[in-house]
This record gives C-alpha cells, structure tokens and sequence, in this order.
C-alpha cells in the first residue's frame, strides 16, 4: 500500500506544482508577476547555456552573441520587412544557430578548449557589440523602439504582463523537458563523457567535434530565441541590452550557482539570483552596484563549497546517504 501511495506522489506533486503556476498570475500584482517572468527568462537562458556549457563541458562565456542576434534579427526583420514577430522568433533561432555552427567549426575545428574557448566566445561577444555601438550610432542612436501594436497576440504585443508570463513559462517548460530528454539519452552520455575527458572520450570512439557542434547548434539556437523574447517584453533594445558582457555573466550564472549539468539547476539559479537582485535594488537602492557584489559572493561560495552547484552538491550528500543506507 505505501509503495503504490509513494508511486502517486511524484505525479501529484507535478500537478500541484502546475496548478500554481497556472493560476499564479492572479495572486500577484504587476511587479511581482514581472519579477516571475524575468526570472523564468533567465531561467531559459540558463538552460540553453547548460546544454552546451553544463552538459557537453564548453564553458562559454559569450552568450549575449547569440541572445543579441536574436533580439536585433526579429527587431529589424519586424520593422523594416513586417515579418510577423512569431516567425521572426524562428528567424532569429535560425540566425542563433548559424552563428553558433561558425564559432564552433573555428573553434572546436582547431581544438579551442576551457579557458580558451570561453575567451573565443567573450570575443565574439565584444566584436558584435562594438559593431552595434558604431552602426546604431548612425542609425539608432536612442536604441531600436519597436512600433506599438496594441494588444494583440499574433503581433506579439500586449498591454498586460500577464500574457508574457504565460509564454516564457511554456518556453521555459519547453525547454526543461528538452534538457530532460538529452539528459536521458544516449546524446546526453556523449555530451558528459566530452565533459569529463574529451580525449578520453575520442579514444573510445564517440565524434567529440559532431556533438560539440550538435550543444552549440542547440543552445545557440534557444538563446536566439530567448532574445526575440526580450526585446518584444521591452519593446526597446540597445547593444548594451543585448550584446554587453553582462548579459553573458547573467546568463551563466545561473546554471553555475543552481548547477550546471542538472536539469532544473539554472532556474532554481536564476530564481537566486533574480530575487537577490531585485530584493537588493530595493533595499539598497542608493548603492549603485551592490547586487554586483553580492553576486560574487555567492559565486564565491559556491565555487569554494559546492562545485557542483546547489543542485550538484544536493544530489552528492542523497548518493551518500544512500550508499550508508
């Protein structure tokens, strides 16, 4: 009896847990439900990242690349084309992954690893963002404002927040159940196997370069689409917005603290560090930087103390405790 109760409460707990995130939008006001999405964005992002950064071991620290030619790809494909902001959402994965498939064929090519491939990627990053600084200059100087639509959802705009909640949350299901899938996979054993040794891993036949190229196509291609997300939520991007280095901080940190390689590590990472933030900012308001600061920290400590990450370092003490049981 208590075997077939305990068979039932994984289920229930997944239910209960979706029904609170259904109806949760009318239980919190404006601030609260903005204060959800941001966190639900980054914890997309952070997943995106940790499918290559996480799982395949390619630390990069160069997402905004990715996440800003999404935003700039849908933007300017809307207003100087018309392209409906659903398709140019796919568009601007698309741009993600070619993007992502040139850095990586120069850079897995030629056998860029750790710190190095991480400074290929800050690179990139910087590169673009340089371009959009002295190309905006000419021609947005005050950020790209895109046109008001009214509210209306095949324009991808709306006049309350609660909409956007709703479509990052099925994003940011979408894509944890994606992450559990590669996670269960022979795919996601090859992903770990190049993490943990690469060379090690080629000597036992698996195609390092094929499935370090496979992270980067689908995590360069979800970051894309993360961006599209971003700039129709604001409706305003600028290159700092979308191309600055502390996006790319933003958006790894997440799966970093929350741990990396874990399914559910980014968004419990991004809830962290979201709530941290805007607690911060409200507190400390007149301190200009101070989340900054209490990012490191944490970082700091969870680097020194748990590796693995909140996540990692639970599921290390549940082995344990197994194994003694």
């Amino acid at each position: 009896m208590s075997n077939r109760i305990r068979s039932y409460q994984k289920p229930l707990a997944i239910i209960a847990f979706g029904a609170m995130l259904l109806f949760l939008p009318s239980l919190l006001g404006d601030y609260f439900i903005h204060l959800v999405t941001t966190v639900l964005l980054f914890g997309y992002l952070g997943v995106a990242w940790n499918i290559l950064g996480g799982y395949a071991g390619q630390f990069s620290f160069g997402h905004a690349a990715f996440f800003g030619v999404g935003a700039f790809t849908s933007t300017l494909f809307q207003i100087h084309m018309g392209v409906n902001p659903w398709a140019g959402m796919f568009l601007a994965g698309i741009a993600g992954l070619l993007l992502g498939m040139f850095i990586g064929f120069l850079t897995f090519r030629y056998g860029l690893r750790g710190p190095y491939f991480a400074l290929a990627m800050l690179a990139l990053a910087e590169m673009l963002r340089v371009l959009a600084v002295e190309w905006m200059t000419l021609k947005y100087p005050l950020g790209i404002i895109l046109p008001l639509k009214g509210d209306s959802f095949w324009d991808f705009q709306f006049r309350s927040k609660v909409p956007y909640y709703y479509i990052i949350l099925c994003m940011a299901i979408l894509v944890l159940y994606l992450s559990r899938i590669i996670e269960d996979k022979r795919i996601g054993l090859y992903f770990k196997a190049i993490r943990e040794n690469e060379n090690a891993a080629e000597t036992l036949g698996v195609n390092t370069f094929k499935y370090k190229m496979v992270a980067m196509a689908i995590s360069s291609f979800l970051t894309a689409m993360g961006g599209t997300f971003y700039a129709q939520y604001y409706l305003t991007i600028d290159e700092e917005a979308a191309f600055g280095v502390a996006v790319s901080i933003e958006i790894l940190l997440g799966p970093i603290i929350g741990g990396a390689g874990t399914v559910f590590g980014p968004i419990l990472g991004a809830t962290i560090l979201e709530c941290l933030s805007e607690g911060s900012r409200n507190l400390l308001g007149a301190y200009s930087g101070v989340h900054l600061m209490l990012y490191g920290a944490i970082l700091i400590t969870v680097i020194i103390f748990l590796p693995k990450g909140i996540l990692g370092g639970l599921q290390t003490v549940l082995a344990i405790f197994k194994k003694r049981r």
